[in-house]
Order: C-alpha cells, then structure tokens, then sequence
C-alpha cells in the first residue's frame, strides 16, 4: 500500500472510532483520501457508498451532495442513499460522494486534528482552512476531486457527474459553478458535469446592482457596506477567485451546465436558516424570491451581452423549506437521478426561459 494511502487508512480507522464513541450509530463512517499534487497533498473526509480506494471501473455516474451550513454531511448522504434505493439505481455503477468540511470543533471532537478545517462560514464562501499546516480552499478541494474523476485509468466508463446542493449547499454549488477551475477540463473528457442548486439562501451576483421592482437598480451601499462582498459578489473576493473578472465568469457561468430547483412554499423570511445578512436581503427577503430575481439577474444579463442561456428552472410545487422533499420530486428525480417516471414525489413547473 503507498505510503499515501496507508496514512488515509489510519485517519479513516480514527474517524471511524470517533464515530462509534460519540455515539452516532446509524451514520456512515467517512473516508479519508488523499487530495491535491506532490508536496502539497492533504486528507479531506468523504462520505462514501464505495470505498475510494477501491475499484472505479464500472462507475458509470458519481452524484455529489454538498452539507449546508449545519456541517451534516452524513444526514445528507443517508437521505441520497434512500433515493438511490427507492429509484433502483444500480449501486455498483453509481458513486455517491458527501464532502465533509469540517470546524475546527469538530475535528478536536473527533480526535482527527491532522484534517483540515473551515471557519464557521468560511467553507462556504471558499476561504482557505484556518489551522496549519493545512491552507487549502474548499473550492480547491472540489477541483481537487473533479480532477481524480477525470483519470479515465480510474473511472473509463464515468459519464456524469452530478453536484446538488440544498439551502447552505445550494450556496457552495452555486459559487463552484461558477468560480470553479475545472469544469471544461471535465467536459472535455467526455462526462457531463451538471450542478443542481436548490432552495439557495443567496447567490453570487456579477453586477453591483440588485433587484428593484421588476427590475434592477444600483444598490445603496450606505445601507449594506458589505452587500457585494464575495459569497454576494465579486468585491472582497476570497484569494481562490481573486484573478477572475465577473465579465469572464459570468461567459463562463452561462456555458455550464446549471439547473435552478426553488420550492414554491419556501417563502418564510423569518426560516431560522435563512440567511438574514444585509447582504442577503439585498436580493430579496425569502428564499424564493432571491431565486427568483437572480434569474432575471443572469437572464437579463444574457439578452444585454448577445450570450446564450443554457441554464434550466423548475418550481418544485408546494414544498418549502424541506431538502428530501425537493430531491424527491419528479423534477429533481429527472435531473439529479437520471429517472424519467418517479411517482410519488411532488410535482414541477419548468420555468427556464424561452430559448
């Protein structure tokens, strides 16, 4: 076994052990693997339905489920794996993934100080892990990953990656489809690489403006210093994207393959996980129409440039604030889990602009 390898067997021995002894009896046990290049590798906790060593040459799909801000990737991953069930996916052609980034609480509460950590909301934004000797950003830790899935030695018969977020993980998939390094590197291999962002609590806007009527106005900045500020917009933008124009992201942006899911009773502006930052209410004051108005946002921005929209939206009807109802309706059963004739679920309107 390489030495790389054998030390991720030790932590994931340890994760386990830390598991068992804090009680948690029906989670799964993460896996610890080995990201990043030579000389700057590090180990990052994965929620796994295969183990990440083993065999990948009969992965045909890799869905990833990104946690929100409650850091409970393992509820994540078990909700996945009931839908993977329910649907009769084939387990032994899909890959189900739950990155975990983790606080620095938490791996003290584990006994696991050798992985790295985030600050309370700074996984989420892609700011750099906070305790040495680890610096890496959690976005880099998404390249890093997309980056294994395109080594056709590994994974020859992969054909498509899902990313889905919902709530806090809506944040983080949204952010990555657009600021991430890798997407036309996965493309090119021949997987298509779709992102799924559900019930968001906000979105990274590419202008200064935000929405006013119908419209859109330039913001009033003495109400809201920090209400363009990265995880919002482009100022103040973390050092992962620090190099990136919004102009050039938002050409990029359009080009990926970005489907929208809001839930048409998530409208409490009071949810005690909304986001309630000034930032946020910039765009709106409940979940739905934040979603909402940063469609017309992108939109508008495409008939202003000439630039195609190949983004979709669906309205998942009568369901709020609720991560398995939404994962389980006809439409996300569509586009997160390839099922065409799910029953059961609620049901959707498609509301992706006319092309």
């Amino acid at each position: 076994m390489r030495p790389a390898l054998a030390a991720a067997f030790v932590l994931l021995l340890c994760a386990a052990d830390a598991q068992a002894a804090n009680g948690i009896a029906d989670a799964p046990a993460w896996q610890v693997i080995q990201l990043g290049q030579p000389g700057n590798a590090y180990p990052f906790p994965v929620y796994s339905n295969h183990p990440l060593d083993g065999d990948m040459t009969h992965i045909r799909r890799v869905l990833m489920i990104q946690h929100g801000r409650a850091r409970d990737g393992d509820a994540y991953f078990l909700a996945a794996a009931e839908l993977l069930k329910a649907y009769h996916i084939d387990p032994a052609e899909s890959l189900l993934l739950a990155p975990e980034f983790f606080t620095p609480a938490q791996t003290a509460k584990a006994r696991v100080p050798e992985l790295p950590a985030w600050g309370t909301a700074g996984f989420a934004g892609g700011e750099d892990a906070v305790e040495p000797p680890f610096s890496v950003s959690s976005f880099q830790v998404y390249d890093d990953l997309l980056e294994l899935m395109t080594d056709r030695r590994r994974f020859p018969a992969l054909r498509t990656i899902v990313m889905a977020g919902h709530s806090g993980g809506a944040v983080v998939v949204q952010q990555l489809a657009v600021l991430n390094r890798v997407d036309e590197k996965v493309r090119a291999a021949g997987i298509d690489m779709r992102y799924v962002v559900a019930n968001g609590s906000a979105y990274l806007y590419f202008t200064a403006e935000r929405p006013q009527g119908d419209g859109f106005a330039t913001y009033d900045a003495a109400q809201c210093p920090k209400y363009n500020d990265q995880r919002y917009g482009f100022d103040k933008m973390v050092r992962y994207g620090a190099n990136v124009a919004p102009a050039d992201a938002y050409r990029r942006y359009m080009a990926r393959n970005v489907v929208y899911l809001f839930g048409t009773e998530d409208t409490d502006p009071n949810h005690p996980a909304l986001d309630k930052s000034c930032a946020a209410h910039a765009q709106g004051s409940n979940r739905l129409e934040r979603g909402r108005a940063y469609l017309r946002h992108e939109r508008m921005l495409a008939a202003a440039r000439g630039i195609e929209n190949k983004h979709r939206s669906f309205e998942v009807i009568g369901v709020g604030h609720d991560q398995r109802a939404m994962f389980s309706s006809a439409c996300a059963a569509m586009i997160v889990f390839g099922v065409a004739d799910a029953k059961g679920g609620a049901q959707c309107r498609e509301t992706t602009a006319a092309r």
